[in-house]
């Protein structure tokens, strides 16, 4: 994937015309962890880089994200259920449901987000949210835990 990303970049970079030096400059990324991005060097970098890339480059931000591995072709995020898993109960459940739809308007930095926006970050929560939950189960399950029968 690091290749891909880094292939992704520097074609970008190069259709827009611009330097590793002028990328990185209008980004605020050092000149060389670009290169070792564009090398396959460094892995891939973190939504936060990408977003700073994606402004700079003046690409849509959704397009470096799906060069990068976070989502799929879509625009979604990428291995997240949309469904909740099998070992759900309906005690999880009923707290996942509870947590999205506590209508509050989404902000960031006191912009209200488009639906796309909200979606996404629906998308993101869901999946971090059934993976703790499933975190959570294993934990109580492990011999020694406070809440496993064997420690009780």
């Amino acid at each position: 994937m690091e290749k891909e990303f880094g292939a992704v970049l520097k074609r970008l970079r190069e259709q827009k015309g611009m330097t590793i030096n002028q990328l990185a400059e209008a980004s605020g990324i050092s000149n060389s962890q670009i290169s070792r991005m564009e090398n396959g060097i460094r892995g891939v970098p973190k939504p936060p880089t990408i977003r700073k890339l994606a402004d700079a480059l003046e690409v849509p931000y959704g397009e470096l994200m799906s060069a990068a591995g976070f989502w799929d072709a879509d625009g979604a995020a990428k291995g997240l259920r949309e469904e909740a898993p099998e070992w759900a109960t309906y005690k999880d459940k009923r707290d996942f449901k509870k947590m999205l739809e506590e209508d509050g308007e989404l902000m960031f930095d006191g912009i209200p987000l488009d639906a796309e926006d909200r979606q996404r970050i629906k998308d993101v929560l869901t999946g971090l949210f059934w993976e703790a939950k499933q975190m959570n189960k294993r934990k109580k399950k492990e011999p020694g835990s406070p809440d496993s029968p064997s420690s009780s």
